[in-house]
């Protein structure tokens, strides 16, 4: 049997917590523990990929046993596969403020119990949150001699509340997730905010759908930043043909101004000090000025398709690595949100979002919002609900107006290839010179 042409081994071993309460009611309340590593092998053709618990690539009987392994799957793949050239380095991960390992499980799930309890006001009927927490063991080697060890540590809780009124049910949510320790302490102010929020859209007016000037509010346009223009301008989708973005490079796709990027050096949910290749992060700039500069990429694809940099590969536990965002967003302009109001005149402001679907592909997303304001004469007035916004990603690049100074950035997880990853997206409030909002009002 041939060389292996490169391999690299990515352990990961550690805890997670998770807590569950239901109406008052623990749900559940524990840790678990994984040790899990992949091996890949980079043979003739392509990869050879093996999977294993409580690997040890310090001993060089297992470490061979492994590589040989994987090398016979790689003997029967097909298509070759190259590897893009890419630094190898890690950076240091941020200091925790709390260790949450200095904090028993009774103590956090009495801290989320106390949130939860906040979010029981008059209306509400149903009241359910959730903490979670993983602390990663990293160790990272490969055949070219670069290694990488480091910890991660992520908690973060959400909080959702349900009001009702003469069969009319109305949800409210809030979440916070952090890299920097513990962060359930006095935090029932969430709880409160996503209970107002839930009865608040019991008297809130139906949206009519229709095509206005629309704000985005930074939630909302951190959500389309990252399902609309972050997946398409992953690598893999480039070279697949399954992007709106492929072959663009260089062409103005949106407004003068506009920059678009992904940092997972920043201290944000979707921080990486090295990503799963062992290969060095930066921060990428994907659009600036409106005009596409890079896409993102892992070794395989900047091989493949070029036009940006590595650095961006992610993996789940036990599972290769994949190109995948990190911290995404759209940079700060310098308009303030009443100067968006004002100019958007009569509108619609929409914020949050209730997920949706975007296809990269054809280059069209529908989202949900959590709810919205109507715009009059440049002052937000009645709360509506049930309102989405949908169109072509390009022609809402390109629809911006105004970009505002207001930047905020919220914690969540992206899926892809049956993998889950923690991420961030952000935005300032931004103004679309019109957009296709649906609604049921009339």
């Amino acid at each position: 049997m041939s060389e292996p042409r490169y391999y690299d081994v990515r352990c990961v071993r550690g805890e997670a917590t998770l807590i569950d309460i239901d109406n008052g009611v623990v749900e559940s309340a524990g840790t678990s523990f994984f040790d899990r590593a992949v091996v890949r092998v980079l043979g003739p053709m392509g990869w050879g990929v093996l999977t294993l618990d409580h690997f040890d690539p310090e001993s060089k009987g297992e470490l061979s046993g492994a590589l040989a392994s994987a090398m016979r799957l790689a003997a029967i793949t097909g298509d070759r596969v190259e590897l893009g050239e890419a630094p190898h380095a890690a950076l240091p991960v941020p200091a925790l403020r709390e260790d949450p390992r200095t904090v028993d499980l009774e103590e956090k799930t009495r801290l989320l119990a106390e949130i939860e309890a906040a979010a029981r006001l008059p209306e509400v009927v149903n009241t359910r949150a959730r903490y979670s927490e993983s602390i990663d063991q990293v160790r990272f080697l490969d055949s070219s001699g670069n290694e990488a060890l480091y910890e991660m540590v992520r908690s973060g809780f959400s909080i959702m509340a349900v009001a009702a009124r003469n069969g009319t049910m109305q949800m409210g949510r809030e979440s916070d997730h952090t890299i920097t320790g513990f962060d359930l302490r006095h935090r029932q102010a969430l709880g409160e905010k996503a209970a107002e929020t839930a009865v608040a859209l019991l008297d809130a007016g139906l949206a009519k759908g229709g095509t206005f000037r629309t704000v985005l509010d930074p939630k909302l346009a951190g959500v389309f930043t990252h399902e609309a223009v972050g997946h398409a301008s992953e690598g893999d989708h480039i070279r697949e043909g399954n992007s709106v973005l492929a072959g663009r490079i260089g062409e103005r796709i949106g407004c003068e101004g506009l920059l678009i990027v992904d940092d997972p050096t920043l201290p944000g949910y979707g921080f990486e000090p090295v990503d799963a290749e062992g290969v060095a992060v930066q921060r990428t700039e994907i659009i600036r000025d409106g005009i596409l500069q890079a896409y993102i990429h892992n070794r395989e694809t900047l091989a493949a398709v070029g036009d940006g940099v590595a650095g961006h590969a992610r993996a789940e536990h036990g599972d290769a690595p994949l190109v995948r965002m990190s911290n995404t967003f759209i940079e700060n302009g310098d308009a303030t949100r009443d100067e968006i109001l004002a100019e958007c005149g009569d509108g619609i402001l929409l914020k949050g979002s209730r997920g949706g679907q975007v296809d990269p592909g054809r280059g069209v997303f529908q989202f949900n919002a959590e709810y919205g304001y109507l715009i009059e004469n440049g002052e937000c007035t009645r709360m509506v609900r049930d309102v989405s916004l949908s169109g072509e990603i390009l022609k809402t690049l390109h629809n911006i107006l105004l970009i505002g100074n207001d930047r905020e950035m919220h914690a969540g997880h992206c899926g892809k290839g049956g993998q889950i990853v923690p991420v961030s997206d952000g935005a300032p409030h931004i103004l679309l010179s019109s957009a296709t909002v649906g609604g049921r009002g009339r």
